[in-house]
């Protein structure tokens, strides 16, 4: 799966495949048997990956509340809050469980909630308490990026080459995100 994902230049999807894949596999083993016969298919549907397990049993999953000191019963609620859609159907020889990962969304979400983050941190050393969240975060990245600047400077470079290549990564992921015509 691994592998796949990155001959098809999807590395933002591998963690979350990973877990969902692992999550797949390990009610496969729970529910149908240890040593049971199982198919792992991936296929690229425009901004997702489908993840698909199948397997020789007639039983579709259902979604059920577990208790907290239970220590099975979330595998299909971790499945239902990390995919952007699952499900299970019925097939020929058992059954198919499916999930599908966003591409674009899950890799701008990730970077922004990072993002964030940083500028929480940056907007909390830099004294911006008592302004909006927003507006705060807008200034504590202005000046994020002007201490950086000064930072690049002080280290012999220049601060509009390292602003020019910024731009330009942020454009290459940026065209990447988007689909193809």
């Amino acid at each position: 799966m691994r592998q796949q994902l990155s001959r098809w230049g999807m590395p933002v999807a591998i963690d979350d495949a990973e877990l969902l894949v692992t999550e797949l596999a390990t009610n496969v083993l729970k529910h149908v048997g240890e040593g049971a016969p199982a198919t792992l298919v991936l296929e690229w549907r425009d901004e997702r990956v489908r993840v698909e397990v199948h397997d020789k049993s007639g039983t579709v999953p259902t979604l059920k509340s577990a208790m907290c000191e239970e220590e099975c019963g979330r595998g299909l609620h971790l499945l239902a809050t990390v995919a952007m859609d699952w499900g299970a159907v019925l097939t020929a020889a058992g059954k198919a469980v499916w999930c599908e990962i966003p591409l674009d969304i899950g890799r701008s979400c990730r970077r922004i909630e990072r993002a964030v983050e940083a500028m929480e941190l940056y907007q909390g050393g830099c004294g911006g308490r008592g302004r909006s969240r927003d507006v705060g975060l807008d200034e504590s990245a202005i000046e994020l990026i002007a201490d950086l600047l000064h930072w690049t400077a002080a280290r012999g470079h220049d601060p509009d080459d390292i602003l020019d290549l910024a731009q330009m990564y942020y454009e290459a992921e940026a065209d990447a995100s988007q689909p193809s015509a």
